[in-house]
């Protein structure tokens, strides 16, 4: 899995038409190309990504923007004195400084320059679903991270799933587990993270716990996903059926979601109910089947979901077994989990924006 991407591209958060002017003014002159949200999945993403966030003295109060993490990198601009309400709503979203212009135009420049020749290069972010339970969406993902292995992050968001480390075999491995970071909060060391979660077949993986589970807090996920995807490595993610919205926000800004589905016609149907829901993050999703017998083609599965189908599983007879063992699935080039993992990576986008 290639962790190159395009070139991250400043975020500027503003409605103020005159700000706005000076602000993209300063970034053309510094070189950078702009990317403006001011909420939804679009907000998100580029705030995760971006390498520099400007955020307008209108925006301060946006519940959208109150609502993301803390991130180094924030800039507050104004064009005049703050109240005392703003300044203490940038301390609040950990700005860095608060920029008055025209005052500080030339070290806003400076600031914005430095970001452009110093721009994040972040690993890739891959969210796989099933329609339906029993879809094989977490074998899936875990094939898919071992595919893409060393080097790669598989997270486990389902609290009641008994754990992918069962799944990979790395049960017994010591490392953390969800209930020892559930208290993450912002910015977090990648490295350190990394290091303390148990790795098997190069592939770290952080799980589920297998007493008092608990849904995994929101901010805890995305700083994992942060911290990770920061330090260049590439991040899987098994999102269950149901998840709550701290996985949907995460799965919001992958680079490619993909949605298991039994060839039947209930699990087809409720995979065209996921992508057709409202904000859903599955609408840009490609499709994995499962063939069952006496069930539906390939063809009238993306027929009925509308969605293309980017794999085909193929029955394995090792994959229950091998489960049953400890081991994880095989993966081999000719394996039906190696396949599928290798056309899953094969279609992230490159850095043109296409498969």
């Amino acid at each position: 899995m290639s962790t190159s991407r395009p070139p991250a591209r400043p975020l500027v958060v503003s409605t103020d038409e005159r700000l706005l002017d000076d602000l993209l003014r300063l970034l053309a002159t510094a070189g950078a190309e702009v990317e403006l949200a001011t909420g939804g999945p679009a907000l998100r993403r580029a705030h995760r990504q971006a390498p520099l966030v400007l955020i307008g003295a209108d925006a301060l109060r946006s519940g959208a923007l109150r609502a993301l993490p803390r991130r180094p990198g924030v800039v507050v601009v104004a064009d005049g004195d703050l109240p005392a309400a703003d300044w203490a709503a940038a301390v609040e979203i950990g700005a860095e400084r608060v920029a008055v212009l025209p005052a500080d135009e030339s070290w806003l420049l400076a600031r914005c320059t430095a970001a452009v020749r110093d721009p994040v290069e972040r690993g890739r972010l891959v969210v796989v679903g099933g329609s339906c339970g029993g879809a094989g969406a977490s074998t899936v993902a875990a094939a898919v991270a071992l595919v893409a292995a060393p080097g790669v992050t598989l997270v486990d968001v389902d609290p009641w799933g008994a754990g992918l480390d069962l799944l990979l075999g790395a049960e017994g491995a010591d490392g953390l587990r969800w209930p020892d970071l559930a208290g993450l909060r912002g910015r977090v060391a990648g490295d350190a993270l990394l290091a303390a979660l148990p790795e098997v077949g190069g592939v770290s993986v952080l799980a589920a716990a297998r007493s008092s589970p608990h849904p995994v807090p929101a901010e805890a996920l995305e700083a994992v996903v942060d911290a990770a995807c920061a330090i260049g490595c590439p991040v899987v993610v098994d999102v269950p059926r149901g998840a709550g919205e701290a996985a949907l926000a995460v799965a919001a800004g992958a680079d490619l979601a993909v949605l298991v589905v039994p060839a039947r016609l209930r699990s087809a149907t409720a995979a065209r109910l996921l992508v057709e829901a409202d904000d859903s993050v599955w609408a840009g999703a490609r499709l994995v089947t499962r063939p069952v017998p006496g069930g539906l083609s390939r063809e009238e599965v993306a027929d009925l979901v509308g969605r293309p189908v980017l794999a085909e599983l193929a029955h394995d007879r090792s994959a229950v077994p091998r489960a049953e063992r400890g081991e994880p699935p095989l993966v081999t080039a000719r394996s039906p989990f190696g396949v599928v993992a290798r056309r899953v990576l094969a279609a992230l986008p490159s850095r043109g924006g296409q498969p």
